[in-house]
């Protein structure tokens, strides 16, 4: 069964993402689905309306969903919303596309929504969700970032393929996919907008992008004194690490003489492994028969 949807997601792209995406019609001025897949237009009780639990987007603005809802109050659903028969419960419909409209109706509280009902596998689900969302004005970094790596995942598509598809350049979705790098209370803060696309990137590649990140939320940072931050927090890293270099090799010269001076003194071959930043280390005393050892503990004692 796996082989066969992935055999089958392939053979989408294979088809041309572009062309799945122009056939879909998936935008806010979703009008008419493939007819081999749909029935006419009706009207159903939105009650018997589920969403899709596998929708790739959880984040529903409030401010757009009320003003949709208001527009939705005054001159009704302009749109249908595009729905397949639940595949588990009986006379219940789940939504293939146009979850948003279902939520502002709700918040309209209109009892009746315009649907088209088709026959859609959980893979064509998939995929009209995912393009729907990468399709949308509103996307924010972390779900569109999240909507390329679907299609990645799903369709096998590398990304100079996912670029040439979708319109966008390489750089676009190499950047975009970066994001997803980062901790998940960070892509969290993104997606909320306590941090911009452009305060995730400045932090990508420190060594703890979450404490950074808290500090920026905490202190209200710009993305222009974050990256200076950064840029600080590198510097004295680099400046620790020449100073490290410095000692050891500073304490190196002392300690090869010291470990000529207790060789010649025990006859035996002696090493030190010291730390020079600590001032711990290890000595070692080699020997090669017990004979040797009773020698070197009566030398000690």
């Amino acid at each position: 069964m796996a082989k066969s949807i992935k055999t089958k997601a392939k053979r989408a792209l294979g088809r041309g993402l572009s062309e799945l995406m122009a056939n879909a019609a998936l935008s806010e001025e979703f009008s008419s689905p493939d007819p081999n897949k749909a029935d006419s237009k009706k009207q159903i009780s939105i009650e018997l309306i589920r969403p899709n639990k596998n929708q790739p987007r959880k984040v529903f603005s409030k401010k757009p969903l009320e003003e949709l809802a208001a527009s939705i109050a005054s001159k009704g659903i302009l749109q249908p919303i595009l729905v397949r028969p639940d595949p588990k419960v009986p006379d219940l419909y789940e939504i293939v596309a146009g979850e948003r409209r279902w939520r502002a109706a709700q918040l309209a509280q209109v009892h009746e929504v315009p649907v088209v009902i088709g026959e859609f596998t959980d893979l064509e689900v998939l995929e009209v969700a995912i393009i729907e969302n990468i399709q949308r004005s509103d996307l924010n970094p972390v779900e569109e970032a999240l909507g390329f790596k679907q299609l990645q995942e799903k369709f096998s598509q590398s990304q100079e393929q996912l670029s040439q598809a979708l319109g966008k350049s390489r750089s676009y979705i190499t950047n975009a996919l970066r994001l997803l790098t980062l901790p998940s209370l960070v892509l969290d803060w993104v997606q909320e907008g306590s941090l911009s696309v452009g305060h995730a990137r400045a932090i990508i590649t420190t060594e703890n992008p979450s404490s950074i990140a808290r500090r920026i939320v905490n202190q209200g940072l710009s993305v222009r004194e974050t990256e200076a931050m950064v840029r600080g927090v590198s510097k004295k890293k680099s400046v620790r690490l020449d100073l490290k270099k410095t000692n050891n090799n500073r304490k190196l010269a002392d300690t090869i003489e010291l470990e000529k001076q207790l060789s010649l003194n025990t006859g035996h071959k002696v090493t030190i492994n010291h730390k020079a930043l600590s001032g711990v280390g290890v000595v070692n005393i080699s020997y090669d028969s017990l004979l040797e050892l009773d020698k070197i503990c009566e030398i000690l004692s």
